[in-house]
């Protein structure tokens, strides 16, 4: 879920695509006709210019990919330019259709048209939503990506880098300032995230423009620091012009960055006035068309969310009966709701709360990846070329964000994919769970799926795109497969295993709940209390999540399911011809596709085969 959600829109069109099998032709059973190489050596240079076209109207997105033009600047995140936008992807759509036609081009060209035919018809589509998204939150917002962005993404190789980090310093008033204008828009319309969310936003807001040169504190601010240790490596300038940079930077820090924050901070502080304990979707204007488009878009799939929830429950009991079996095996005398508070309680299960225990964490979390990676070759016929690191969440955003989460690396491999573990409270991330979510976030997962997926040759659209239900889906296989190459030799860990796999089965079960079935928060808490083995921090944090990224939490078990379903589909229709390679070439390289999409691979893949 890695996305700069305060991303322009140029940048975020190609970073968060999200396509769906709704309202564009079935050409699942089209007949090619005769291919014309011309057009599609045509086509792929109009993708190649379409995608580059994009990425330069966004600052931010150019430095997500490493590219160093308009460092100085922040995205365009104004409503003219998102119409802007959306003015663009018409004229490109009826440009697409105009100029190319899809039957002379050969089958990966098609789909390389399809996929740029979903992309604009929903981005388009998309528009018509664009208030709902509650831009400050817990969760992602500019109020914390903003220093983020600029510690991991804006590098200071030379003093034209310093300078131009300065410039942006100065630029956050302006930049912070439109997305809090939204936001007050927004709320007019009756669209704010429940009450809850602003003491956390808060929060980080405050502790952003904490430190010097805010304050006497005496610790820099995340700000000052992490500009102050980029620049102290600089080996081009002298001391002096050093501290000439540090002291510009201060003061951009407090005539733009500290005011940007304080108006930040006063806007939220009288939207929490305002602010209800309503949690779902349900509340919002057209609220069930709206969590029904966003249920749409994350699964990739036109379920109800009826039928989302049907599946939840019947998931969890699957997975209850299975962990069932490894309490007898482990000799627990007890029901399982006990079991889960041994695990919970036992403190064999966690890391020591310390320093040393928190350094210990992202160590063997990184031994774990390292281990299995050295294992891939019976299962997989590539690997990631670009490093991984592990990393621990920085402390100015920990008490806030997820469990764990993943950073793509830089397009060039000048930047490494970082997993981020959440250690703030290490009671919530026991050790018999840190085997599964090393592999979700590094290998076989993420990792591997994103620094593969760069390298593919298809069009970088593609490349960047993102069809959650694909891409979350194939996390989740991740967790799963390195029980069949051997992995889970603890029964602990394969519990473990379980136990990540049972908390995206619930979630189908509280998210439907919670946005159309008007549950509560604490209604919702209370299911993930009774029904997984996870600490209640874990499980207020989680329903939190939920409620303020409708939908997305429920891409997850679908996704993995529909994977499984198509890898058994391809054993019995192929028999000893099956390769679990090739199966894993197929899933992976079209790059991020909707799960319908994917079964139409397959299904070429199987009929390939003969």
């Amino acid at each position: 879920m890695r996305k700069l959600l305060i991303m322009g829109v140029a940048a975020l069109a190609f970073a968060a695509c999200e396509t769906v099998t709704t309202n564009l032709p079935d050409r699942s059973s089209v007949t090619t006709g005769k291919i014309d190489p011309a057009m599609n050596a045509a086509i792929d240079e109009w993708f190649e210019v379409k995608f580059m076209e994009s990425v330069k109207r966004s600052p931010m997105f150019l430095a997500q990919l490493g590219i160093k033009e308009r460092t100085d600047e922040w995205d365009d995140v104004s409503r003219a330019a998102q119409l802007e936008e959306v003015a663009i992807y018409k004229a490109s759509l009826e440009e697409m259709r105009s100029t190319f036609d899809r039957s002379k081009l050969d089958a990966s060209h098609q789909l390389s048209y399809d996929m740029m035919e979903r992309f604009l018809t929903h981005q388009i589509e998309n528009d018509k939503w664009h208030a709902y998204g509650y831009p400050f939150n817990q969760m992602f917002g500019a109020h914390s990506q903003i220093p983020t962005f600029m510690k991991n993404q804006h590098p200071i190789d030379n003093a034209m880098d310093a300078e131009n980090y300065i410039k942006r310093l100065n630029g956050i008033d302006e930049f912070l300032g439109e997305i809090v204008g939204q936001s007050q828009a927004s709320a007019a319309k009756g669209i704010m995230p429940p009450k809850f969310v602003y003491g956390h936003v808060l929060r980080d807001g405050r502790n952003i423009i904490s430190g010097a040169p805010f304050d006497d504190s005496g610790a820099d601010s995340i700000f000052l620091a992490d500009f102050k240790g980029k620049v102290e490596k600089l080996t081009d300038i002298g001391y002096f012009d050093k501290k000439d940079l540090v002291e510009r930077a201060e003061k951009a820090l407090l005539e733009s960055v500290g005011p940007a924050y304080e108006n930040f901070i006063a806007a939220m502080t009288e939207q929490e006035a305002m602010a209800t304990d309503d949690d779902g979707a349900w509340k919002l204007p057209k609220g069930s068309k709206f969590y029904a488009h966003r249920l749409n878009r994350m699964t990739t799939t036109d379920m109800s969310a009826r039928e989302i929830h049907q599946l939840g429950l019947d998931e969890v009991d699957r997975i209850h009966g299975e962990m069932r079996a490894i309490m007898q095996q482990v000799g627990y005398d007890g029901t399982l709701q006990e079991f889960f508070t041994y695990l919970k309680t036992d403190p064999q299960f966690v890391y020591e709360d310390s320093d040393e225990g928190r350094a210990a964490y992202i160590r063997d979390a990184a031994a774990m990846i390292d281990t299995i990676e050295a294992d891939l070759g019976d299962y997989f016929s590539f690997e990631p070329a670009t490093k991984l690191e592990v990393r621990a969440v920085e402390a100015f955003r920990e008490k806030s964000a997820g469990k764990a989460f993943y950073n793509r690396p830089a397009l060039d491999g000048s930047r490494p994919g970082i997993y981020y573990a959440n250690l703030y409270k290490i009671t919530d991330m026991p050790k018999y769970q840190m085997e599964a979510l090393a592999y979700h976030e590094g290998i076989p997962g993420h990792h591997m799926q994103f620094a593969v997926t760069q390298k593919l040759d298809i069009p970088k659209f593609q490349r960047f795109s993102s069809a959650t239900a694909h891409s979350e889906g194939w996390g989740l296989y991740s967790e799963y497969l390195p029980k069949e190459m051997g992995y889970y030799e603890d029964p602990y860990s394969d519990f473990g295993r379980l136990a990540m796999e049972l908390w995206r089965a619930a979630r189908l079960v509280v998210d439907t709940g919670i946005h159309d079935k008007k549950w509560t928060r604490q209604e919702a808490i209370d299911y993930l209390l009774t029904n997984t083995p996870n600490p209640e921090n874990d499980c207020i944090k989680a329903i939190e999540r939920y409620i303020v990224m409708p939908g997305q939490a429920t891409a997850y078990k679908i996704g993995m399911n529909k994977i499984l379903e198509l890898r058994e589909m391809s054993k019995d229709k192929l028999g000893d011809k099956f390769d679990i390679k090739e199966y894993h070439d197929v899933v992976l390289g079209s790059g991020p596709i909707p799960l319908s999409i994917l079964e139409q691979q397959v299904n070429a893949w199987i009929a390939s085969k003969g």
